[in-house]
């Protein structure tokens, strides 16, 4: 049994979906919090923080650098990366002799970064840029043959991959002799044989950077540095010319990293926190649009990229045109930008409309899966669109805690999406997947990946997922729910919200802290939004006086929900984030509701 001040027991504590409320680490069940407490002192910061970076192994000497961290403490020598020297030699030999760059990025949000900041820099630096992003339907991922003979026809005397390539062995060594070709991408190979390019990739297997966990669009920024550094070093910035402002590229590099879901600790985790700062200048049109245009009131935040800008920047390569995000995030032009956000909005609206109705099905279907004993959800549907799949993926990944596959069928060929949770490498398995023969194309890390194969292979793929992936049958369908600190209601304050905030930017490695307010009652609740899907809370302690907003989105999925609108007001604890929002200048207190149990 686990007891705090405050009186909540986690360790009989449930929510009403039975989920089970535990400690995140249970060194802060101890009752004295020695490490906590010592942190606390040695850094100089509140209690509450201490004992949440405790439980995360942040060490007293390590907590100025964490919530504080200096690009420049944590910035790699990019030459550590294989290939990076060699790639980093001909990019600059492109910028002396003003060559024309022919740039093929993926058409997600990591490609669309990338391959905006190398084109940007390039630029910059007197290239002649030309870009090209796959269809996602008619095109599929990675390069194709047409797409690079069309760069080339252009007048592209260097080909550059982003955010793909690794795998396109085939298509890369067609043009082998005949144009240069450069690989900056993260995404695992199929083994240890490459095109015959220059491939600078951290997961590469004989990479030893160590710097596999960063995006694409990372790479591409530490790609750039060492060009820069090179030509610097050749004295070629001389006679008025100027190195490019590398740093002010950094909102990109955030973005993508946030978006392509990289864990934000170490080196992301700075290149997020400078990122963030950069984009809070509102110095890049095409964001600063979308942001206006997606009704982002907040700062530049983890939060508005995953949820906001990234989505946005996705739908043009999920269900329209595929380089709609890279113009935006290139455009100078204020009308144009204005004109892009809009259509990106409206896409958008229009792939949530198309993801809600396969989701519905797909939750069915789901769930007859886990009752028939299957380890892992794979899923393929005729008329589901293949644009988002990925996203239903991760939706049903977050309802039954495992991994899950969708895919969308036509022609014979089943085209998906697959997520996995934390230490069940998805990647991995569809690779041995199609190196087994099960599968047409695959690839991807350990959390997301993407595959084909034909409709005869689905049920022996699935036996197979089944049993590569058979510890997920061990994972309860819904993970426990890991809580940081315990607050009373009064507890519960500005003060204690803005020191939380210190501890962003949130995501994985670094997850935002879930509290508990135990002993309270919903003394009113509304729902709002369009749909009514929203549901506005106000809760008040045993004590009468303090009172607490709070709010929960997605509210018709939530089996909670029944006790917050009990008009009998029962006594409940409470779970979830205890965030400041700014409106109109001023700043409010609201917690958002993770989950509730009877008290």
């Amino acid at each position: 049994m686990l007891e705090d001040d405050t009186g909540l027991v986690l360790g009989v504590s449930r929510s009403a979906g039975n989920r089970r409320w535990i400690w995140r680490d249970p060194r802060l069940a101890e009752a004295d919090n020695r490490l906590a407490l010592g942190l606390a002192q040695r850094a100089a910061i509140p209690e509450l923080l201490a004992r949440i970076l405790t439980a995360r192994g942040v060490t007293a000497t390590d907590a100025a650098s964490f919530l504080d961290p200096r690009l420049r403490d944590l910035m790699p020598d990019p030459s550590c990366l294989q290939d990076m020297d060699a790639a980093a030699a001909r990019l600059a030999q492109a910028v002396r002799n003003r060559e024309h760059v022919g740039l093929f990025g993926d058409y997600d949000v990591d490609g669309a970064c990338g391959t905006a900041l190398v084109c940007d820099t390039l630029r910059e630096m007197g290239c002649t840029v030309s870009t090209h992003i796959p269809d996602r339907m008619t095109e599929g991922y990675g390069p194709n043959t047409a797409a690079l003979e069309k760069l080339v026809a252009d007048g592209a005397t260097l080909l550059v991959c982003i955010d793909c390539g690794t795998a396109a062995i085939d298509i890369l060594n067609g043009f082998h002799g005949q144009t240069d070709v450069i690989v900056l991408d993260h995404h695992k190979p199929d083994g240890s044989i490459l095109p015959k390019s220059l491939v600078v990739n951290p997961n590469r297997l004989d990479c030893t950077s160590g710097l596999g966990s960063i995006c694409a669009t990372a790479v591409a920024f530490l790609t750039m540095v060492a060009t820069v550094r090179l030509l610097r070093q050749e004295g070629w910035f001389t006679d008025g010319r100027q190195p490019p402002n590398l740093l002010k590229r950094l909102d990109l590099a955030a973005l993508a990293t946030i978006c392509d879901v990289m864990p934000l600790t170490g080196l992301n985790r700075a290149l997020v926190m400078q990122g963030l700062r950069v984009m809070g200048r509102g110095e890049r049109l095409g964001l600063a649009t979308l942001s206006s245009v997606a009704g982002v009131k907040e700062e530049a935040s983890a939060m508005a990229c995953g949820f906001a800008l990234g989505p946005r920047i996705n739908a043009g390569g999920r269900i329209a045109k595929a380089n709609l995000g890279l113009r935006l995030l290139l455009s100078d032009d204020v009308v144009e930008a204005r004109t892009l956000a809009d259509e990106l909005d409206s896409v958008n609206r229009q792939r949530q409309s198309v993801e809600a109705g396969i989701l519905t099905q797909a939750m069915e279907q789901a769930e007859q899966q886990i009752e028939d004993g299957h380890a892992v959800i794979f899923l393929h549907g005729e008329t589901w669109h293949p644009g988002v799949v990925g996203i239903v993926a991760g939706r049903l990944k977050e309802r039954f805690n495992r991994p899950a596959l969708v895919g969308a069928f036509a022609d014979g060929i089943i085209k998906g999406s697959a997520r996995s949770v934390p230490g069940l490498d998805i990647g991995g398995a569809v690779i041995t997947a199609r190196q087994s023969g099960l599968l047409v194309t695959g690839g991807g890390h350990a959390m997301a990946a993407g595959f084909s194969l034909t409709n005869d292979n689905a049920k022996p793929f699935h036996d197979f997922l089944d049993a590569t992936l058979s510890e997920a049958r061990a994972l309860p369908v819904q993970e426990a729910l890991r809580i940081d600190g315990l607050l009373t209601l009064r507890g519960a304050s500005l003060e204690v919200a803005s020191q939380l905030e210190r501890l962003a930017p949130f995501g994985p490695g670094n997850e935002e802290p879930v509290l508990a307010i135990s002993n309270v009652r919903c003394v009113k609740s509304d729902r709002i939004g369009k749909d009514g899907n929203t549901l506005r809370l106000m809760f008040q302690g045993e004590d009468g006086g303090t009172r607490l907003k709070a709010l929960v989105f997605r509210a018709g999925d939530k089996p909670f929900v029944p006790l917050l609108e009990d008009r009998t007001m029962p006594l409940l604890h409470l779970a979830g984030h205890l965030r400041v929002e700014t409106w109109q200048e001023r700043k409010n207190l609201t917690f958002f509701i993770s989950d509730v149990s009877a008290a």
